[in-house]
């Protein structure tokens, strides 16, 4: 008969794995961005500081990777990092658009997966995308508008970004360079201001606050009354 004290539970097996790494956790983000080309451009610079401050100051971390896609009206970010990571992102996201010279408009959080298995970009990249790439996609220009539920619409642009990764999985160039070959894998900038436009998606400062806000839990809540027994 074996030894209790060599015996492992399922308990000790996941929570060994959990406490060995990191969890990992994607924010998808969309955002209002100004038309002008040298300001997308500018700020294709600034997100790219802000990764790399994030990065030197939380060397004990597990490091930032995802793509940022600065289109002529809107941006869509994906970003991988741990919990504490992604909430130092939004809160510095948040200074910078109460700075007074911030490119930066309305941003609605999209998605948040929680619990990632793996990371599906093996960096963080940016690229800034020109008029032509958008004007002259054939499947931009035949979107019809219809009205849709938020959850669709968002589905919509995740299944788009799921096909990027799979063709990442399968090249060693940067997302940047798959998407010039392949413009059919962007999602249409369409489907990304719906976004903007729903009031059910979170903006990263209400975001923040309800992270940061502790649960209101009723103490009578699972109490029992012996009395209701006689």
């Amino acid at each position: 008969m074996e030894d209790d004290e060599e015996r492992v539970t399922l308990f000790d097996v996941v929570y060994g794995r959990k406490s060995e790494k990191v969890v990992l956790q994607q924010l998808t983000m969309v955002a209002q961005v100004p038309s002008d080309a040298a300001d997308r451009t500018e700020l294709g610079a600034r997100y790219e500081n802000l990764i790399t401050q994030l990065t030197k100051q939380h060397r004990l971390g597990c490091g930032i990777t995802g793509l940022l896609l600065i289109y002529p009206t809107c941006l869509l970010h994906i970003i991988e990092a741990s919990e504490y990571l992604l909430d130092c992102f939004l809160n510095e996201l948040r200074a910078m658009q109460e700075q007074p010279d911030c490119k930066l408009l309305e941003a609605k959080v999209a998605f948040m997966w929680h619990s990632l298995e793996g990371r599906q970009f093996q960096q963080w990249s940016y690229k800034v995308l020109t008029a032509d790439q958008i004007n002259q996609n054939p499947l931009f220009t035949t979107l019809e508008k219809v009205e849709e539920s938020v959850e669709t619409v968002v589905c919509r642009v995740l299944t788009q970004l799921q096909e990027l990764v799979m063709h990442l999985k399968t090249s060693k160039e940067l997302p940047g360079a798959i998407l010039d070959n392949k413009p059919e894998l962007l999602n249409p900038p369409a489907v990304l201001e719906q976004l903007l436009d729903r009031d059910e998606l979170l903006s990263p400062q209400q975001y923040l606050q309800m992270y940061h806000s502790p649960l209101n839990i009723c103490i009578d809540f699972g109490q029992v009354n012996l009395r209701s027994f006689f």
